[in-house]
Parts: C-alpha cells; structure tokens; sequence
C-alpha cells in the first residue's frame, strides 16, 4: 500500500508524459510557470540591486545632510555652525565644502586643447565626510590633494586623453568675467589662469559623478573661487542616513533659521522615486505572464475532466465524494505549479548569478550593449536577491496555479455519476 492518498496518486498517474494534446498543453503549462517565476525573479532582483547599488554610490559621494546658506551665498561662519552641529549624538562627521561649477582645458603637447564644463568639489583631506568613497576609490596615482593637485573622475580623464602627472587649467565663472571685462576695457590687465596637476584619478563606480567631478582641497577651492576663509556649506555624515530627517529637524532647532538643511533623500529624490515606481510597476506587468500561464493549466485541465468523464464517473459510483474528486484534478494543478515554480526559481537564480557574464559574452560576440553604462551609470549589472521577494513570486504564483485548476475541479465535482457513465 502506498503512503500517499489515492487522490494524490491519481493526480500522480494523470500526470505521467503521454502523447497526446492534454499532456503537451500541461508541458506548455509548466514552462510558462516556469518563464514566469523565472523573469520575475531576475527583473526584480536587478531592479532591487539597481536601486541599493545607487543609494550606496550616492551615499559615498554625498553626504547624509548639507548645510547651506538661504540663496546660495557663501557661508562665513561655518566653523561656529559645525561646532554645533557636532554637539548632536546622531551626528558622526561635519566638514566645510565648496562646489560649484568651472571650466578645465587640458594642456596636450600636441594636438589642440580640449576643453569640458565640470564641477569642481573642494574638500578638507583630513575630513572626508560626504566623500568617504573618493579615497577608496583611487585606481591611478594617489589621493594627494596638497598644494595645486586634483583628482579626476576616469571618464573624464579618457574622454580627455589625461592622465597622472598631466597639467590642466582650471577657470573659474570670475576668471571668466574678468577675461570679458579686460576685452571690453584694453588698458586692463588680463589674468592668466592657473595650471594644475593630476595627482590622481577616482572610479566609484557610478557614470555621472565620473564623467561630471573634479575633486581638490578646500584651500585650492578656496583660492579658485576668491572665497577668503569662506565655505559653500557644511557635509554632514550621521550615524543612520535613513534617520536623515528626524537628524535635520534637531539640527534646525539647534542651529536655528539661519541656515537650510536638506537631507540626501531630498536631493536625490527624482532618482529614487522613480526606482520605486519602475520596480512596483514591472513587477504587476510582469506578473501577467503568470495570469497567462495559469489560463493553461485551466485549458488543460478542462480538457482533462472531459476525457475523464467517464473515469469520474465511475469513482464517484465507487463512493468517491465531491471533494475527493476535486481534489484529484486542484492537485494536478498543484503538481504543476510546483514544478513550474521551482524550475523557475533554478533559471531565475542562475540567470542571477551569470548576468553579468551573460552580457559580457553578447557585448562581445554581437557587439550589442545591453546595459549602456552612459543610460545607467553602472559600470555592471547590480543584482540583489532578497527572500521575501523571493518567496513572495513563489508563493503568488503557487497560489494562482491551484486557483486556475478551481474551476474545472468543481465542474468535474458536480458531475453526476449516471450521466458521466453515459457520456462519449
């Protein structure tokens, strides 16, 4: 005798590969339950892994908070706000920055200059709050910030033909309204801009901040723009960044209203709300895929009651009741589901596993990208598999799969034992 009920083993014969119509629309069953839970897995995971691999870049190159003056105008007494600021248990690191636009044209000794708008980040080297990533970070030279040295992102330094030990020039907007006010007015001296040395050059892994930053000591910065002791504000590091606006209410009551507080979650804001939407969205289009699959197993198993009218019949004859009938053809459908879900959990997670392995191989035999490192400022594919999403897909899919099987289940639990016997 065998352990299982007699429902299950009756499922379990019905199943067995057969060459007919209703055993290749339950093989086609399965594999849409399998592609189903497969694409959802991998799409999910990579939006997932998008979306923290972009908040850990922008939490390595920006700070949690950023103090700044109403206006946009030069904060003079940022040494007494960051001693303030300090004071509070959620703060970790304050330290002055200046930021702000310039112009860099490269100094080559042949050919003709190239030149590219960028921004230029003054930092204290001592202190990188708000730039923690950019010392980690160097993959040619070294972070050496003293006297007139910069660092370059490494798109810029291909897109510009730089490397270290190069010599740029770096103009300021006042470098620039000085040369105009010295072509309008012919006895006024013109100034010569300064060079600087490439110390080093950064990959965090993100496009924008690469290909968008150059990076110097807050001194150099200081003496680029003509700010004296003068800052453009404050980076503040705090021990959770997720508390960013719990931490800028306290400080705002510490330091008043003279100066405006605005959290990485504030500035960054387009970026991640679109992550949120674009993950919440793709996960209900793609989950049609399952809706699909399950009218299969639908067709399949009303086809199925109808060739097994007869057989119906004749249990229900033997003393079978309306649930043990039902629950003939539901674990059928539950049967498939199984193994559809977990043959798309297996291609999922490999497919996880060798994506970027995948697109390295199309990108050099077709010569087709299909992650632009431009579009999505990452270098590789993030993934990042969390089991609750996991087991979410799994468990929605299970769920749908026996609920597509309800139907025929039910019309072949009503069926009357005279009639099915007599049915051809």
């Amino acid at each position: 005798m065998s352990p299982l009920p007699f429902e299950l083993q009756l499922a379990l014969r019905y199943l067995r590969p057969k060459r007919t119509f209703v055993s290749i629309i339950t093989l086609i069953s399965i594999i849409g339950v399998m592609l189903g839970v497969a694409v959802l897995i991998i799409v999910i995971s990579v939006m997932t892994g998008f979306d923290q691999e972009l908040r850990d870049k922008i939490l390595g190159f920006n700070p949690h908070l950023r103090v700044t003056n109403y206006g946009g105008e030069p904060l003079k007494n940022h040494r007494q706000i960051a001693e303030l600021i300090s004071s509070n248990e959620r703060v970790v690191s304050v330290a002055p920055y200046i930021e702000d636009q310039l112009l860099l044209r490269t100094q080559p000794e042949f050919g003709k200059p190239l030149s590219r708008a960028l921004y230029l980040r003054g930092i204290d080297p001592k202190n990188t709050a708000g730039v923690d990533i950019v010392p980690k970070s160097i993959v040619d030279g070294e972070f050496n910030l003293r006297g007139r040295r910069i660092l370059l992102g490494i798109t810029t330094a291909r897109n510009l033909g730089l490397r270290v030990g190069d010599r740029v020039v770096l103009i300021s907007p006042n470098e620039i309204e000085e040369l105009h006010r010295a072509r309008e007015d012919e006895d006024a001296d013109v100034p010569l801009p300064d060079d600087y040395l490439i110390a080093g050059i950064f990959d965090v892994g993100h496009y924008e901040y690469n290909a968008a930053f150059v990076v110097t000591s807050l001194v150099t910065a200081q003496e680029i723009y003509e700010l004296g002791q003068s800052a453009h504000g404050l980076f503040v590091n705090i021990k959770n960044p997720y508390e960013a606006d719990v931490a800028r209410r306290e400080l705002s009551e510490l330091v008043g209203g003279e100066v405006y507080i605005s959290t990485w979650l504030e500035d960054h804001s387009m970026f991640l709300d679109a992550l949120v939407v674009e993950k919440n969205v793709m996960f209900y289009l793609l989950f049609f895929i399952m809706v699909v699959a399950a009218f299969g197993i639908m067709s399949a198993q009303i086809t199925f009651v109808v060739q097994k009218t007869r057989e119906i019949g004749m249990l229900k004859a033997l003393g079978a009741s309306r649930f043990q009938i039902m629950s003939v053809f539901l674990s059928q459908s539950l049967m498939v589901g199984v193994m559809g879900v977990l043959c798309g959990l297996g291609l999922g997670m490999l497919a996880v596993s060798y994506r970027n392995e995948f697109l390295f191989a199309m990108r050099k035999l077709l010569n087709f990208e299909l992650f632009p490192e431009k579009l999505y400022m990452f270098s590789k594919l993030p993934a990042l598999v969390i089991p609750q999403d996991v087991a979410l897909i799994c468990g929605a899919s299970l769920i749908i799969c026996i609920l597509a099987g309800l139907f025929p289940a039910l019309n072949a639990a009503r069926l009357h034992p005279i009639e099915a016997l007599r049915h051809e």
